[in-house]
């Protein structure tokens, strides 16, 4: 379905971080392209950590964990979206847009027995959420999503605060993203500005 949707980049010198680098004194640069070796390190590094951690009555010990390695199955994440009420996407499309994303930071649940009983983990997807970037000025935010039966509890705002960490240690500072007009105000407290130095997001249609 049709969504009311702006750009909140994050409030930054959006045009004098692009002009660095490109041009300084009106003079034109040689830029090197860099090694393979150095592309390889400027990849954001995989990240796991425990959000949050509870026992049940049974003894089972339930886990939210973060995990900013891209280890989204496509089906857990079609069956998220479902939950959520987003229209179903194409899972070939969904398989390439999580390939060619720069980050993808994934929130599961993971269900371990307790009492020293036999048994693995299960693990389910409950939240997630990605960027895409050119790994040098710019990245934008998609797919922010979590598992209703999990909100409220400060997920969705630790997902995009890894997101937001991750990038700027990698030197990348505009950051935008895509929201519906219901989730303003939450963006909004996490630093997001709509249309700073009168910027304004356009979107391209056929006529």
């Amino acid at each position: 379905g049709n969504r009311n949707i702006k750009v909140y980049p994050l409030k930054a010198g959006f045009w004098e971080s692009i002009r660095s680098g490109i041009l300084k004194n009106n003079s034109a640069q040689v830029i090197e392209p860099p090694s393979t070796t150095t592309a390889a390190k400027e990849e954001p590094l995989p990240e796991e950590s425990v959000l949050s951690e509870t026992t049940k009555p049974d003894g089972t010990i339930e886990q939210i964990i973060f995990s900013s390695g891209g280890n989204v199955d496509v089906y857990d994440l079609q069956a998220l979206c479902d939950k959520v009420g987003w229209p179903r996407r194409p899972l070939s499309k969904l398989a390439a847009a999580l390939r060619n994303s720069y980050l993808v930071a994934a929130l599961h649940l993971v269900s371990k027995p307790g009492g020293g009983e036999g048994g693995s983990a299960e693990r389910k997807l409950i939240g997630m959420a990605r960027a895409t970037s050119d790994h040098a000025f710019n990245a934008t935010i998609w797919d922010v999503l979590v598992d209703p039966n999990y909100q409220g509890r400060g997920l969705g705002k630790a997902l995009i605060e890894k997101l937001i960490r991750t990038l700027l240690q990698r030197g990348i500072g505009n950051i935008s993203l895509f929201a519906d007009s219901k989730v303003v105000e939450f963006y909004r407290n996490l630093g997001f500005e709509a249309d700073p130095e009168g910027i304004k997001g356009m979107f391209w249609h056929p006529k």
